[in-house]
């Protein structure tokens, strides 16, 4: 059965979509600080495989990763939602089938408790 990364193009539409997703990000007033000091190169790169991964490609991210590589940066449920916002605006800006969308959005909401700061 083919894949959702599969069917959409691979690793060619998927960077294209990165690529327009951190446009977005970096326009956001509620998302952009989150990037002032970032490697956006290297970050592009992690967010094309995690999001490749998300769709059923040959990238992998286990909870530990995903959570050790999110709490220092102190995300707040606001920032998680503009993120995911953004995320399925551009989703649909590439034709996206709304079935999709939405499998893509459950996936990065059943991540949530790892990439929101924890109160301690």
């Amino acid at each position: 059965m083919e894949t959702m990364f599969e069917r959409y193009g691979g690793f060619t539409i998927v960077s294209r979509i990165v690529s327009s997703f951190y446009d977005r990000v970096l326009d956001s007033p509620i998302m952009g600080p989150y990037f002032t000091e970032v490697d956006m190169k290297q970050q592009i790169d992690h967010q094309t495989k995690f999001i490749a991964f998300l769709m059923g490609g040959p990238a992998s991210f286990s909870d530990e990763h995903l959570r050790t590589i999110h709490q220092p940066k102190n995300i707040n449920q606001e920032a998680l939602d503009e993120m995911i916002s953004l995320l399925t605006e551009t989703l649909e800006d590439f034709d996206f089938d709304d079935a999709d969308v939405e499998s893509i959005r459950k996936e990065l909401l059943r991540r949530a408790p790892l990439i929101l700061k924890q109160n301690t």
